[in-house]
C-alpha cells in the first residue's frame, strides 16, 4: 500500500489544522514514513466557511456516513467533540473496520472504556495523543517511552486558561473576575468558562493520565474536581510572601493498593519547575522509579499544537497498517487480561499538608481556641502569621500545616466557622512541598 487514505470528521479550529497541516506537509511526511497520507474527504456541517487554508474542490461534505461507509478511507479522526453524536461515530467507523484518531478527552474520560473494548473488539487501533496536553507529546511518553517505570506520582498544570489566570493574579495582583474578563478579551477563555475554571478539563485529562499511570479505566467519577474561582487575590499574595504560587494543579499519586487522583488550586514553592510554568503553558512532572523525575512542558492547546499530536497518531496508526498490524500498543498501556488496576482513593482520606486563613476578632484567646480545634483533631501549625490589617473588626491569621488527614481538616473548619470570634468560613488550599513534608 503506497497511500493511506483519511476522513475527517470536523473542521473546527483543530480539524482545520489538522487538514492545514496533512495538505501542506505532504511531502515531508511521506518521505519520513516512506508511503503517503491523502486527505481524501472532510465532513462538517459548515462546509461553506472559509477557514484560510486551500480545500481541494469535492472533498467537503455534510455527510459523514459517507466517510465511514467509503471503503477506500483507512483512518477516521474524530475532532468535533462533545459526547454526541463522536461517540456513535467512532463506534460506526470501529465496526466499519476503520482506525480511529480523536482528540476528545470529556468523551474518552467519560466513554473510554466503551470505546478501547470496541476498538479490541474490531481489531482496530484507537490513538488519542491530542486529547491531553495539545502538542506535548505525553500518552506516547506514559505509553511507550516510560514502559519501565512503576509511577510514583504524576503533577501536571493541564490547563492553560487557569494556568494564565493564576499568573496574572499571582505577577499583576488582580482580583479573579478581573483576570477572568482578560483572558476572553485575549480569546483564551471560552464564553462560557466552566469547564475551565471548575477544573473539568484538567480532570478530563487526569483522568486519562490515571489509567495510562496505572490501568484502571477512565473513570471522572472517581477524579476529585475543586477549580479556581473561589481563589480570593488575598490568599494569592498570602502565598507569595511565604514562598509559594497558587496553580491549579492535577496529581495522580501511587499511594500502594489505591491511587489519588484529584485537581485543585495547590500552593506550590516558588523553586519547584512547575511554578515555573506560566502564562497559558501547560506541563506534566512524571516521576519514575527507574528513570526518576521527567518534565514535558510546552502548548496544551491551541490550533497547531494540537493538530501536531493529531497528524502523529495518524502517522503511527499508518505505520501500523503498512506492516499490517493492529493493537500493537494497548490501548491504555496495560494488558487488559493481565492487568491489576488499583482502587481509587476517596478525598477524605488524602493526607497532605494546608494553607488555611481564618479571618478572626482581634482579641487575646482567639488563637489558643484556634489551636486547641485543630489539635484535637491531629492537624499540627508549622507557623503562624497574624496580619494587622484589619477587616470589618477581623484580621486575617494565615497557617501553614503539617500533613493532616482531609477529612480531620474538613470538621475543623466546620467547627471554625462556628466560633463567635470568626468571621465567614475559613479558606483552605492544599500544599505540595517535599520540604514542609520532613519538618516533623
Amino acid at each position: 500500500m503506497d497511500n493511506i487514505n483519511i476522513g475527517l470528521i470536523g473542521l473546527g479550529t483543530i480539524g482545520t489544522g489538522v487538514a492545514k497541516t496533512l495538505l501542506e506537509n505532504t511531502a515531508l511526511l511521506e518521505e519520513r514514513l516512506g508511503f503517503s497520507l491523502t486527505l481524501k474527504k472532510i465532513a462538517d456541517l459548515d462546509i461553506s466557511t472559509d477557514r484560510g487554508i486551500a480545500i481541494p474542490e469535492g472533498m467537503l461534505t455534510t455527510d459523514t456516513n459517507s466517510l465511514i461507509e467509503d471503503p477506500d478511507i483507512d483512518i477516521i479522526v474524530e475532532l468535533i467533540g462533545g459526547t454526541e453524536p463522536a461517540k456513535t461515530f467512532i463506534l460506526k467507523a470501529l465496526k466499519a473496520g476503520k482506525h480511529v484518531v480523536t482528540a476528545n478527552k470529556a468523551l474518552l474520560a467519560s466513554h473510554g472504556k466503551e470505546l478501547f473494548d470496541a476498538a479490541q473488539t474490531y481489531g482496530k487501533d484507537l490513538y488519542y495523543e491530542a486529547s491531553v496536553g495539545g502538542g506535548i507529546p505525553i500518552i506516547k511518553a506514559l505509553r511507550e517511552s516510560l514502559i519501565a517505570n512503576n509511577y510514583i506520582f504524576i503533577y501536571g498544570i493541564l490547563n492553560g486558561t487557569c494556568n494564565f489566570i493564576l499568573t496574572e493574579m499571582t505577577e499583576k495582583g488582580y482580583t479573579f473576575e478581573e483576570t477572568l474578563k482578560e483572558a476572553m478579551g485575549l480569546g483564551y477563555a471560552e464564553a462560557d468558562p466552566t469547564l475551565d475554571i471548575e477544573g473539568i478539563d484538567a480532570a478530563h485529562k487526569l483522568a486519562i493520565i490515571t489509567s495510562l499511570a496505572y490501568g484502571v479505566p477512565p473513570d471522572m467519577k472517581s477524579v476529585y474536581v475543586e477549580g479556581i474561582s473561589k481563589i480570593d487575590s488575598l490568599d494569592v499574595t498570602f502565598a507569595r510572601e511565604l514562598g509559594y504560587k497558587v496553580k491549579l494543579l492535577a496529581l495522580t499519586i501511587d499511594r500502594g493498593d489505591k491511587i489519588e487522583a484529584r485537581v485543585h488550586p495547590t500552593l506550590v514553592p516558588f523553586n519547584y519547575l512547575l511554578a515555573k510554568v506560566d502564562g497559558v503553558f501547560n506541563a506534566f512532572y512524571v516521576r519514575g522509579d527507574v528513570v526518576d523525575s521527567t518534565l514535558f512542558y510546552g502548548r496544551g492547546a491551541g490550533m497547531m499544537p494540537t493538530a501536531s499530536a493529531v497528524v502523529s497518531d495518524i502517522a503511527d496508526i499508518g505505520r501500523n497498517i503498512w506492516a499490517g498490524i493492529a493493537g500493537r500498543i494497548p490501548h491504555l498501556g496495560y494488558r487488559k487480561d493481565i492487568a491489576k488496576p488499583k482502587a481509587y482513593m476517596p478525598i477524605e482520606d488524602i493526607h497532605t499538608n494546608y494553607y488555611m486563613r481564618i479571618n478572626v476578632k482581634d482579641q487575646p484567646g482567639v488563637l489558643a481556641k484556634i489551636a486547641g480545634i485543630l489539635g484535637d483533631r491531629e492537624i499540627s501549625i508549622v507557623s503562624v502569621i497574624q496580619k494587622a490589617a484589619p477587616d470589618k473588626g477581623f484580621v486575617p491569621i494565615v497557617m501553614l500545616t503539617h500533613e493532616a488527614r482531609e477529612s480531620n481538616i474538613a470538621s475543623a473548619v466546620k467547627d471554625l466557622t462556628a466560633l463567635d470570634e470568626v468571621g465567614g468560613t475559613p479558606v483552605v488550599i492544599r500544599v505540595e512541598d517535599k520540604d514542609l513534608k520532613h519538618q516533623r
